[in-house]
């Protein structure tokens, strides 16, 4: 069974068809998200520790709406228009993560990102019984 879950209008309102998240089974999977102000949908300007913060708050705001934490993050990728950045990223992310349960990861470099931002990451959640 899926469930297609859309945050309310006044937080982050979609900048393109897309659903927040859809579990699917056991597993949740979280569109990635960027550093977009909830309520303007605009990036905020900053630095991309700011930024990166922005981002993971933006998870935790999709994850609390669709009853689950970052302690059930299996897997997250993370894009960065600039790897020089990494190291930055690297510190705001795992501050998200605690008792060391960290999840897989990938991160790759790209040329760009939709709205200018400078980091993005999705994530795939498992809800089930640990």
């Amino acid at each position: 069974m899926l469930e297609f879950i859309t945050l309310p209008d006044n937080l982050l309102p979609p900048v393109a068809p897309y659903s927040h998240a859809v579990r699917a089974g056991e597993f949740l999977f979280v569109t990635g998200q960027l550093a977009e102000d909830p309520k303007t949908g605009e990036v905020i300007p900053g630095s991309l520790e700011s930024q990166t913060h922005r981002v993971m708050d933006n998870l935790k705001l999709v994850l609390d709406h669709a009853g689950a934490s970052f302690k059930q993050v299996v897997m997250a990728r993370i894009f960065l228009t600039d790897f020089r950045d990494y190291d930055i990223v690297n510190q705001v992310y795992s501050s998200y993560f605690v008792d060391g349960r960290l999840p897989c990861r990938t991160t790759v470099g790209v040329l760009g990102l939709a709205g200018q931002g400078n980091v993005e990451i999705d994530l795939i959640v498992y809800c089930g019984e640990p």
